[in-house]
């Protein structure tokens, strides 16, 4: 009997040994870490990577090509203000501008990387060689950047709402022919943003 008893016990702390043993080879150990990591981590990379490259067509790389140096534009433009204007909701719509189009440009430059499209390159008014409604001319720059106090407010606000509509241009043109969907959200944002800024510059027109 004691034998049975002895056995018994035996073989039940053989057990206990085996359990604690697999359990820890799948919280603790390395091994088990890693492919725990692997399992969860590889589909959704593998889904990242793949699906920028999956869904966009040549409207949604024309629209990252133009859009680009169109937001660098108005960030140049926007810098001017920082230093120049005299009106203070031009310096805070200035800023605000530049908080916006700055991250979006970034964005979409990587869309081009992921997409395999090659980067705009040339003068601030060339984009890929498209044609960029309400791209700034050099002359024009020269001018905003050659004036101070409010006759820099109104050049900066009659500039820039030329500038924000051909964004919105560009913006619903991707909107009816683009594909991506992350792209054709970053258009509505921006000729819905856009809009708004357009209607404000023409209010502090009205007062300048």
């Amino acid at each position: 009997m004691n034998k049975r008893i002895s056995a018994a016990s035996i073989a039940t702390g053989v057990m206990l040994v085996l359990v604690a043993g697999c359990g820890g080879t799948d919280s603790g150990s390395t091994g088990g870490h890693d492919m725990s990591a692997m399992s969860s981590s590889a589909p959704a990379a593998t889904t990242a990577s793949a699906q920028p490259a999956a869904a966009f067509n040549d409207a949604d790389a024309t629209f990252a090509q133009m859009m680009i140096p169109h937001h660098q534009q108005a960030v140049e433009m926007a810098d001017l203000a920082e230093t120049r204007a005299a009106d203070k909701e031009i310096k805070e719509l200035a800023a605000k501008i530049k908080a916006a189009q700055d991250p979006e440009i970034q964005t979409m430059q990587g869309w081009l990387t992921a997409w395999g499209k090659p980067m705009p390159s040339g003068g601030m008014d060339q984009g890929m060689g498209h044609d960029m409604p309400g791209m700034m001319s050099e002359e024009d720059m020269k001018k905003l950047e050659d004036a101070k106090g409010a006759a820099f407010d109104r050049q900066f606000a009659e500039l820039m709402i030329a500038h924000h509509n051909g964004a919105i241009e560009m913006a619903r043109t991707e909107q009816s022919q683009g594909s991506n969907a992350e792209a054709k959200a970053l258009a509505k944002t921006i000729e819905t943003a856009q809009q708004a800024e357009v209607a404000q510059m023409r209010e502090i027109l009205d007062r300048l």
